[in-house]
């Protein structure tokens, strides 16, 4: 379990499942190890599931994967501001919202995976320009303490959260 190498003030109990979901304690080879995985695993979705919920209200498949997108800019948008020591509280976001709003069938799979791929790729660069000490940097989303590491983890234990959830209820 990743959160054990995290200490209780670096998130919010809330992000623990996704923390526990992370694929590695290195967070580069972890986005890295990721942006292989989940562009092979939407690939592998056949062009008729690629809007298809499992349920009345419930995310299509690609309603999922723009979610994945848009959490992980809102995040590394998080650690580049806690980062660079800024100490302004950052706000929460509605993801319902976005979803409805993102118009995800209007789109090919393929646009949104290299959306997804454009956006894996500034994260890696990202992370990869923070030091160990930029890393434990704590600032506060959410009305929560978050550390720069945290969210590293969130990142890959989000997607592997939501993708098992695809393998379950919609493959």
């Amino acid at each position: 379990m990743i959160s054990t190498n995290l200490n209780s003030n670096e998130f919010h109990p809330y992000y623990k499942l996704y923390i526990d979901n992370a694929t590695d304690l290195n967070i580069i080879e972890s986005l890295k190890q990721n942006l292989d995985s989940v562009v092979s695993f939407y690939n592998g979705i056949t062009e008729e599931k690629h809007d298809y919920s499992y349920a009345e209200g419930k995310w299509t498949i690609k309603d999922v994967l723009l979610h994945i997108i848009d959490t992980e800019r809102i995040f590394t948008y998080r650690a580049l501001r806690i980062a660079r020591l800024d100490k302004t509280p950052l706000p929460g976001y509605e993801q319902d919202d976005f979803a409805i709003t993102a118009k995800a069938t209007k789109r090919s799979l393929e646009s949104i995976l290299d959306e997804y791929k454009a956006v894996r790729h500034a994260s890696i660069v990202l992370f990869n320009s923070f030091d160990a000490e930029t890393l434990e940097q704590i600032g506060e989303a959410s009305g929560s303490p978050i550390s720069v590491r945290a969210i590293g983890y969130i990142l890959t234990g989000h997607e592997n959260h939501h993708n098992q959830v695809i393998k379950e209820r919609y493959l």
